[in-house]
């Protein structure tokens, strides 16, 4: 496996969204198959796993200590993330965000970890005003080895630029795929400037630039993509000229059209590292050997302008995602 650098962190060029283990797309796998997953992926080389407290309010947070207990620490890059106001269970009348409300809160991850540090440390959602406070308390963290780097979800170019002149960000994590490209404006730019490292979350738009998935499927309750209207029957059909585009080049290429999806993502710049979700070993397969395939300068071009042309339908609110979190088979009780 190729590895890339997120600052000082050195991560496999494809990490392992952890999310869909307990969370967020329906039935999920037993802890047995959830595990046995993730030791596949480490095996064919993937040494970055991605979590969060607000995944199934911990339990995400817990099966992926428990799956990467097993794995040499030393060898894992664990990356975290901290929701910015209390979850359920959590009295933090200080403030989610004081110094006081973030130590109460990475003892705990600590502890569902079964770790003594973080890789990377993200604030899972920004709110307006905290940055340079935040930034602060994490740079105690770092200091104090209870975490090696930190970052920010989905910040605003604003946003980054007040926490980065405080305690220098390793990596942004936010949304990023031929489905949604904002970032290209202002953020990715800026980070390939100050070499900050871009995590790149749903880089196949949620699976639907796989190609697996048509206008009459349905999905479960708790499945996010009920709420992503990029999957609505309309906009489903509206969109596939999108994936009659990455069919081609995958024909070309000889690949996967999620494998292209991918390929695109790593294409911007070595710094931006996508983490898909993945359950099953040929999926793992599959996606992991997306870092093999190498769109070509010309290639990478050829497809932007391809993109420019079509026009995409639908979009993900993080917030209704969020929301999420409260449906019981999310939670795990």
């Amino acid at each position: 496996m190729k590895t890339r650098k997120l600052r000082d962190l050195t991560v496999s060029a494809i990490g392992m969204g952890c999310m869909g283990f307990t969370h967020a797309y329906g039935d999920r796998p037993s802890e047995e198959d959830g595990i046995r997953a993730v030791h596949t992926a480490f095996e064919l080389g993937c040494n970055f796993f991605d979590t969060a407290e607000m995944y199934s309010y911990f339990k995400n947070e817990e099966f992926v200590g428990k799956a990467l207990k097993g794995l040499p620490r030393d060898k894992i890059i664990i990356s975290d993330k901290f929701w910015p106001t209390p979850l359920p269970g959590q009295d933090m009348p200080e403030g989610k965000l004081s110094e006081a409300g973030i130590r109460k809160d990475i003892e705990g991850s600590l502890r569902r970890l079964q770790t003594d540090y973080i890789d990377l440390y993200t604030e899972h959602q920004m709110e307006e005003g905290s940055e340079e406070q935040v930034a602060e308390i994490m740079g105690k963290l770092i200091r104090e080895g209870k975490i090696r780097a930190w970052g920010q979800a989905s910040p605003t170019l604003e946003q980054v630029k007040k926490a980065h002149a405080i305690t220098p960000i390793t990596a942004i994590q936010s949304e990023y795929s031929m489905m949604e490209r904002k970032w290209e404006k202002d953020v990715l730019p800026f980070c390939r400037e100050q070499e900050i490292g871009f995590v790149a979350f749903a880089p196949m738009a949620n699976g639907f630039l796989s190609g697996k998935f048509s206008a009459t499927d349905t999905f479960q309750k708790n499945d996010l993509r009920t709420v992503i209207t990029r999957f609505n029957k309309e906009n489903m059909t509206a969109n596939e000229p999108l994936l009659a585009l990455v069919r081609k080049f995958a024909a070309k290429k000889n690949c996967t059209p999620a494998q292209i999806g991918l390929a695109w993502v790593l294409a911007y710049g070595d710094f931006v590292v996508p983490i898909p979700g993945m359950r099953k070993k040929e999926r793992i397969v599959e996606n992991l050997g997306a870092a093999d395939v190498v769109l070509s300068n010309e290639e990478y071009a050829a497809l932007n302008t391809e993109l420019s042309k079509i026009k995409i339908y639908g979009t993900r609110d993080n917030k209704d995602i969020a929301k999420l979190g409260t449906v019981p088979e999310d939670t795990g009780k």
